[in-house]
């Protein structure tokens, strides 16, 4: 057994008794859905910023990089950039309304806005989509399994899903939002050391450059070579990262507006400037192992081979730090979406707390084996993902925002919005082979048709009573 291997894991032993310990505290449902609404700034930041650096902001950002180079950057910047509408406009608005009605789930919200059948809809979305990421998040940690050990990927598949399952089960946001805070320091130690390291290694800043002699744009933040790539990335990205059900729960977890306004904008500074970290890691691999075939392995073989043994498993422990940290934030979304948006509100109304709490954590266990049994079939980090962010960008981006700020809208304009964009995204997908219209890419074709039916409807429509909220 070598040393990567053994420190791996150690560690993660240790954020499983971080999270038994801290889970002695979660005794009611509203422990563990918003941490009892206490949460302080620093560990709304830890939270939200460990959530937001999982597998594509690292393996996923790194293996976009060994393909385009620094334009990767796009990947983790537009989360940062959508992270500030969150922080200034969003966060602060939708805390204020969750704290007044007693809200756990992004559901509770969209019930409280537009009714019954748009939670229904949206909590089965957001079921399916989110299997999605949580696949991505375990296909990144079986790559630094396979990459240390040389242990098949279904075994490094399920042996992640079982390090973060057993935390979040226990203890819910609480236990994560504390366990997030040791993931943190791990992960940005490990590659904060790795990065300068591995670029003097392999010949420095000149090295990386001379890579655009054979691919054009390398260095040019501003090039994309299509969807899904530089700048584009930012249709696809940034909607996600301001009404995501799991970070907006994160969120009502906080003890106050102003919370939510330092922790998350902070967070948002970190996180555009940790965005160059695994492009600048991906650049020196395409110089260091230019024949790597599987761009999932790009991050984990560079700071494997690159770094001395103790430096290195420094770097794969924070690799898997950040699999592991965003995965807790996915099964929150799948937890709190089965058991408070469809078993307490469709199947038993009258459910107590405890069994609420039971069926919870049964749900973060089923999510953890759907998760598997999809990361099994998925190919890489970023297709897994890409079908997360797409879905819930074009679905909820509109109805979320659309009912902070416009009263007269009701269930009609947020269900013609969901359907057009979800229709429209996949139509434009299949008809274009996933290229799109030049710059209107099928995600950025979306969420332009779902703001255009919530806008019709809302402009030809006569609101009755009962559909204007006040939140």
């Amino acid at each position: 057994m070598n040393l990567h291997l053994v420190l791996l894991i150690a560690y993660s032993l240790a954020l499983i008794a971080v999270g038994l310990w801290v889970a002695r505290l979660v005794t009611t449902s509203s422990d563990f859905f918003v941490a009892g609404r206490r949460l302080n700034a620093g560990l709304i930041f830890s939270t939200i910023l460990a959530a937001n650096i999982g597998a594509g902001s690292t393996i996923g950002a790194a293996g976009l990089a060994y393909r385009d180079g620094i334009s990767a950057w796009w990947w983790n910047g537009s989360a940062a950039l959508g992270s500030i509408v969150l922080a200034v406009w969003i966060g602060p608005r939708i805390w204020t309304i969750a704290a007044r009605h007693n809200l756990y789930t992004a559901g509770d919200y969209l019930e409280l806005r537009y009714g019954r059948a748009v939670r229904g809809i949206v909590a089965s979305i957001i079921w399916v989509g989110t299997l999605s990421i949580l696949a991505g998040q375990l296909i990144a940690g079986a790559a630094v399994l396979t990459v240390v050990a040389g242990v098949p990927r279904w075994f490094g598949t399920i042996a992640s899903a079982i390090v973060m399952t057993i935390y979040f089960v226990a203890g819910g946001l609480l236990s994560s939002a504390w366990v997030n805070a040791v993931q943190l320091v791990v992960l940005l130690a490990g590659f904060l050391i790795a990065v300068p390291m591995v670029i003097s290694a392999v010949g420095g800043w000149s090295a990386l450059a001379a890579v655009t002699t054979t691919t054009p744009g390398f260095t040019n933040i501003l090039y994309s070579s299509g969807p899904g790539s530089g700048f584009a990335l930012l249709a696809l990205l940034g909607p996600a990262f301001i009404i995501s059900p799991g970070l907006l729960q994160k969120i009502y977890g906080a003890a106050s507006a102003r919370t939510v306004t330092i922790g998350v904008g902070v967070q948002a500074a970190a996180l555009a400037a940790f965005a160059f970290v695994p492009v600048l890691l991906g650049m020196a691999a395409r110089v260091s192992h230019p024949g790597i075939a599987d761009a999932n392995l790009v991050l984990p073989t560079v700071l494997a081979e690159q770094l001395p043994p103790a430096i290195g498993a420094l770097g794969l422990a924070a690799i898997y730090s950040a699999e592991v940290s965003t995965c807790d934030a996915i099964l929150f979304m799948l937890a709190t979406s089965l058991s408070q948006d469809l078993y307490k509100r469709f199947l038993r109304p009258d459910a107590t707390d405890r069994q609420l709490l039971a069926v919870a954590r049964m749900a973060s266990v089923a999510g953890g084996v759907g998760g598997v049994l999809l990361a099994l079939q998925l190919p890489t980090v970023t297709a897994a993902l890409g079908i997360f962010y797409s879905l819930l960008g074009v679905s909820l981006f509109v109805p979320v925002i659309g009912g902070l700020y416009t009263r007269r809208a009701g269930a009609t304009e947020a269900l013609a919005s969901i359907a057009a964009g979800i229709v429209t995204r996949l139509g434009v997908q299949f008809s274009t082979g996933g290229r799109g219209y030049g710059w209107l890419d099928p995600t950025l074709a979306g969420l332009v048709v779902a703001t255009l039916a919530f806008i019709l409807v809302l402009a030809v429509r006569r609101p009755a009573p009962e559909s204007i909220r006040n939140g």
